[in-house]
């Protein structure tokens, strides 16, 4: 990973994604419920939350190590949501 920038923007960039996805799942299935999916953009905007905040974390002891833990977190939690549109 290059930077605490770059780490920002690929939260940005993932959570806003699957956030999107949400939105077109919804679109294209209009006669379905959508409660399911109203819980997956919540999980995201508090996921986002989430990692923004450990990101701007300030005196790391090892702030390589850190930023590869958010950034596998980031991972997982990613997985985890496209699983769940995957599953509607």
């Amino acid at each position: 990973m290059a930077n605490k920038r770059d780490l920002k923007k690929d939260i940005n960039y993932v959570m806003g994604d699957i956030i999107e996805a949400v939105y077109i799942w919804e679109l294209t299935n209009p006669s379905k419920e959508t409660k399911e999916s109203q819980s997956i953009i919540d999980d995201a905007i508090v996921g986002f939350d989430e990692l923004i905040v450990k990101v701007n974390q300030r005196d790391l002891e090892n702030a390589k190590a850190h930023f590869k833990a958010v950034n596998q977190e980031l991972e997982a939690k990613g997985r985890a949501l496209i699983d769940r549109i995957n599953k509607m």
